[in-house]
C-alpha cells in the first residue's frame, strides 16, 4: 500500500508595511469581471494587489497551488504578491476591487 501525504498549502502571502496605494480598478462584479482575471495572469513584479471584496463571496487560487482554495468573502481581503501566476473563479453575485500598492519611490 502506497502512503499518501497530504499536500501543504504555502503561507497567507501578506503585503508588508509601508507600501503605498498606487490605483484601483472600478468596482467589479460577477459581469464586469474581465476575462483575464479569470485566467492565469501575474501582477508586475514589485507591486503588490489587494483583493478587496465587497458584497458577495469570490475564489482566489495561485497556479502553483490549485488544490487549494481560498474563498473571499464581503468584508475581507487576500493580498497577492508581486509575480505569482493566479486567477479568480467567480460564480456567484459579487463586488469587489483590486488594489496595487508598490514602495515608495
Amino acid at each position: 500500500m502506497v502512503a499518501t501525504v497530504p499536500v501543504m498549502a504555502k503561507p497567507i502571502p501578506m503585503m508588508p508595511e509601508g507600501l503605498e496605494l498606487v490605483r484601483s480598478t472600478p468596482l467589479l462584479d460577477q459581469e464586469t469581471v474581465p476575462a483575464g482575471l479569470l485566467k492565469a495572469h501575474r501582477i508586475t513584479r514589485g507591486v503588490w494587489g489587494k483583493l478587496v471584496v465587497h458584497t458577495g463571496e469570490l475564489i482566489f487560487r495561485f497556479e502553483d497551488e490549485l488544490l487549494h482554495r481560498h474563498h473571499i468573502s464581503a468584508g475581507e481581503h487576500f493580498d497577492i504578491p508581486p509575480s505569482r501566476p493566479h486567477h479568480l473563479i467567480v460564480d456567484d453575485p459579487v463586488t469587489f476591487q483590486v488594489e496595487f500598492h508598490r514602495p515608495p519611490e
